[in-house]
């Protein structure tokens, strides 16, 4: 609903109506091609894996991944992102009766979460490893009016 060239301050207007203003950082190219009245298109996705391995399938450990793109000079403001986390625990305890597994992780500490599927206890045991993958990705365009 509004923009400033000189400070960077844009203000969105979602479709109830509410509005929110930020400063378009220097890494927002091609600001100057953004009027009133464009469209802009938000797509957000997150994705969750749990495998479970054997207890000498993969080490303890944890490792993240991110990529990133923007719009060519010249073109409409656009960007995406992409974050991977990928962690590889330990189960150090499996309790059936209570639908709990104990999971150690890379910096020795260990948390005991319920589990979705209790079925899926009688897959694992106590030494096996579960991987965890969490995808994050963003994807930014505008459009004209």
């Amino acid at each position: 609903t509004a923009i400033n060239q000189k400070t960077r301050e844009v203000t969105l207007q979602n479709e109830a109506g509410e509005s929110v203003t930020f400063i378009a950082g220097d890494q927002v190219r091609n600001l100057a091609q953004v009027k009133v009245g464009d469209k802009l298109s938000v797509d957000y996705m997150e994705a969750v894996e749990i495998e479970v391995l054997g207890p000498k399938e993969a080490e303890v450990g944890a490792a993240d991944a991110a990529a990133v793109g923007r719009a060519e000079p010249g073109e409409k403001p656009a960007g995406a992102a992409i974050r991977e986390t990928t962690v590889v625990l330990v189960i150090e305890a499996i309790d059936k009766e209570m639908q709990t597994v104990t999971l150690k992780g890379p910096a020795g500490n260990s948390k005991t979460v319920k589990v979705r599927n209790p079925d899926n206890l009688n897959k694992a045991a106590v030494g096996d490893k579960v991987r965890v993958t969490y995808t994050e990705g963003l994807a930014v365009s505008v459009t004209e009016k």
